[in-house]
């Protein structure tokens, strides 16, 4: 039973010694490139103003679009939403994803009324 152990081990020993083995370090690489710096530097303002070859609208080249609303209408869009006190409020912010009761549209108007 004694030699069966010291034979495992042994086995053991062999099968870790086989399989470590360390990378040679060959030193520094000498540069085998024969482009000078200025052919480097055109190619890469070319790759640079090329764009992502591999982004999805890389081969269409510049989208037209054509909005459907008004100037006027954006414009009002935009004014109303900028007076909404509660127009920011995110229900992922709150517990449970709820917003609480009392961040619900006010019974009262913000907007000052002018006295006559």
């Amino acid at each position: 039973m004694n030699a069966s152990k010291v034979l495992a081990a042994a086995a053991l020993t062999l099968l870790a010694a086989a399989g470590a083995h360390a990378e040679t370090y060959d030193g520094v690489h000498a540069l085998t490139s024969s482009a000078s710096r200025s052919e480097v530097a055109d190619q890469g303002v070319v790759a640079a103003r090329a764009g992502n070859a591999y982004g999805d609208a890389a081969s269409a080249g510049a989208q037209r679009f054509t909005s459907t609303a008004s100037r006027s209408a954006v414009n009002a869009e935009a004014v109303a939403k900028s007076h909404d006190p509660l127009a920011s409020l995110d229900r992922r912010a709150f517990y449970r994803d709820q917003v609480p009761s009392a961040y619900s549209k006010p019974k009262v108007s913000f907007t000052r009324q002018a006295g006559l």
